[in-house]
């Protein structure tokens, strides 16, 4: 594997069996409540015809859960624009528009006699470099009678969507990255990510058969990680695929929810709360061939890809053809190794070639990803048209945003599930201690049952009923030196106690030991796992903000009338949303907030977007709406920026500090 390559996936062991994390243990528990429904539903299926219902049923799901595909089927544009002549074969430089100025760059390789020959597709995994990861595959294929067609996934090889000239590299720090913060945007107007993945490997599909040398009633598709996700949805779902073979990611969502859960474009929107699994999409083209492929090493365990293929095998022999399935485990590590390689090439031949064809894997030229390289300058970005993906997700936007109603928005956090529903929690005080003129008390309360919050109580001296603060804790982490250091709550949580308010500093649900530092995203993980269980983690925050002014409310010290909020960046959108329901929060403080959730679109990169990512919410609301739902006079924001965390002229009705100063004057005009 390349030194550059990038892991698309948190393994997350080292911390899973050190410390078991209790939010994981809780999203967990209600996937697998979602995979024993589906058992249940798949064990009932016992005909061929029960299997075609499902499988109707199943299309519409996925249909809904992409958001759709692409309707685009405009010109291509292909070009050759180079080729390298090895022995036996040659490597055509191809690129192509899959969507109009959406470049797709790819190494095409064919055998050296003229001819008319099957055609594999071969998408790459998650290597920074993209198609030259295959090559090794490819050329084989093309020394045994197949064309090769291996490509750069978006954010890949020369495709990355945040590369700037400027620093010579990608600004999000490679495609993995990529993938997710896109993944968010796109989750945002209603849409995975993954859709787009898809259709630039159907679109491959098009150029390929309007060669002459490609026979287009036979053509197959094989990859590995990443690469395995994209033979596994185009052989579900592209009729002109004829036999697929994925390998290195077929788990279920049973090992995959608490292990290697993978990224945007692999984890489909509320795809298990659906009663979907991966499994689904083998059973969808049934009876088309699979090669179900795993290595002894991986940490997509042969374990947890065994009963994928197990629950396939018996559905195919619903349909009389149990042989079109086969599970072969490699030796080694997450890849492709050499004996996968000849499984690959027997099981290819077996059905494009009426078994015939060279199964040994030879030793090929390894060329480098210069002599690979397809654009002038190794970035598609300097093609005529050029567009990046943020750019299409945003036309996508545009196109599809309908302005919702504020009693609209008033029923959505209601079917989000943010308003107390109960009394206030029992609260359990781990820890007392004496400040300097107050006390605190370290506390922690149940959410909602399973769930557990921490707190810190400040508690002015003093008997008298009193005003308070729910403050959500902002702790000073290390980051990368091109990320902005967030400031501690701390300072201005001692500072509203010694104005003689009871200050809740709040830490709402997450999974920390999940958050794997990777910068601008935020913690991806536990919003993706969340997701997947139909469960929304920033309206889940909301909702522990609820509860802890439920909390105060029912305290004696407390004036149930004065109770107000604070937070900073983004979290200021989870106190939002707790306002928008709770009408205690008599007054609300967002400090450097973005300004608004659709700026996340129409920019490159994004910091945080995870944190807000609320499926399809962008298409109807925004901050403003919010903001009008409170009303104005409760909401006091200061400093508004954009989804880079800088600071940015919003026009009226935002405050802004000027050089060093600090947060005294801003507190007197908050505080009662």
């Amino acid at each position: 594997m390349s030194a550059r390559c990038f892991l698309a996936i948190w393994l997350g062991s080292a911390w899973l069996q050190a410390q078991p994390d209790p939010l994981l243990a809780w999203l967990d528990r209600q996937a697998q409540a979602h995979l024993d429904q589906r058992e249940r539903a798949i064990a009932a299926i016992r005909t061929k015809a029960e299997a075609e219902s499902r499988k109707s049923v199943v299309r519409e799901k996925l249909d809904r859960i992409l958001g759709g595909l692409p309707a685009y089927r405009g010109p291509l544009n292909a070009r050759v624009m180079g080729q390298l002549r090895a022995e036996g074969y040659v490597i055509e430089k191809v690129i192509f528009e899959s969507l109009p100025g959406f470049y797709v760059t790819g190494n095409l390789y064919r055998p050296e006699i003229t001819g008319r020959y099957p055609t594999l597709l071969v998408p790459a995994g998650h290597t920074q470099e993209g198609k030259p990861e295959m090559q090794v595959l490819a050329a084989n294929l093309a020394l045994k009678g197949y064309i090769a067609l291996t490509y750069d996934p978006i954010g890949q090889g020369e495709r990355e969507q945040t590369y700037l000239p400027q620093l010579g590299r990608a600004l999000s720090g490679g495609g993995g990255n990529e993938h997710l913060e896109l993944g968010a945007r796109s989750m945002l107007i209603g849409q995975s990510v993954a859709r787009y993945f898809i259709f630039d490997a159907q679109r491959a599909i098009d150029y390929l058969i309007s060669r002459p040398d490609v026979d287009a009633d036979r053509i197959g598709v094989t990859g590995c990680s990443g690469g395995g996700a994209i033979t596994t949805y185009v052989g579900a779902l592209d009729p002109r695929v004829k036999v697929a073979a994925p390998g290195c990611h077929i788990n279920s969502f049973r090992t995959l929810l608490t292990g290697p859960t993978p990224d945007s474009e692999m984890s489909l929107p509320q795809l298990l709360s659906n009663g979907l699994d991966w499994a689904d999409f083998f059973e969808l083209s049934a009876p088309m061939p699979w090669l179900l492929l795993a290595t002894s090493e991986d940490y997509f365990t042969p374990a947890g890809a065994k009963p994928v293929y197990e629950e396939v095998h018996r559905w195919y022999g619903l349909y009389g053809f149990a042989d079109r399935v086969r599970f072969f485990v490699g030796k080694g590590p997450h890849g492709t190794p050499k004996e996968s390689r000849e499984e690959i090439y027997r099981w290819m031949n077996r059905w494009l070639r009426e078994g015939r064809g060279a199964t040994q894997d030879v030793p090929v030229r390894l060329y480098t990803n210069r002599e690979l390289q397809v654009t002038a300058s190794g970035h598609v970005d300097d093609e005529p048209r050029s567009r990046k993906l943020h750019q299409v997700i945003r036309e996508e936007f545009e196109s599809r945003k309908r302005l919702g109603s504020l009693p609209d928005l008033q029923a959505e956090l209601r079917r989000l599930g943010i308003a107390s529903m109960r009394p206030a929690p029992a609260l359990e005080v781990l820890e007392r201690a004496i400040g300097d003129g107050f006390r605190t008390e370290r506390v922690r309360f149940e959410s909602e049952p399973g769930v557990t919050i921490l707190g810190k109580l400040y508690l002015p001296a003093g008997t008298d009923r009193r005003g308070a603060v729910v403050v959500l804790e902002e702790k000073r982490l290390p980051v990368p030196l091109f990320v902005q250091r967030s400031q501690s709550t701390a300072a201005v949580v001692e500072a509203m106690v010694k104005a003689g308010q009871v200050v809740l500093e709040l830490e709402p649900r997450d999974s920390p030991a999940a958050l794997d530092g990777r910068p601008f995203l935020g913690n991806w993980l536990t919003n993706e796992r969340a997701d997947l269980v139909g469960r929304n983690l920033a309206a889940m925050r909301a909702r522990d903000i609820v509860v802890a002014v439920d909390v105060l409310s029912a305290r004696a010290d407390v004036n149930p009338a004065g109770i107000r909020g604070y937070a900073r960046g983004v979290k200021g959108f989870w106190l939002m949303l707790a306002a928008g329901v709770d009408q205690r929060l008599s007054r609300i403080w967002l400090d450097r907030t973005p300004w608004r959730l659709s700026a996340a679109l129409e920019s490159p990169l994004s910091s945080h977007l995870f944190e807000a990512m609320i499926p399809g919410f962008a298409l109807h609301w925004d901050f403003p709406d919010l903001v009008r739902l409170i009303g104005e006079r409760r909401i006091f924001w200061t400093d508004p920026t954009n989804w880079m965390n800088q600071v940015v002229d919003a026009g009226e009705g935002y405050r802004y500090r000027t050089v060093g100063q600090g947060d005294a004057d801003y507190l007197k005009e908050f505080l009662p």
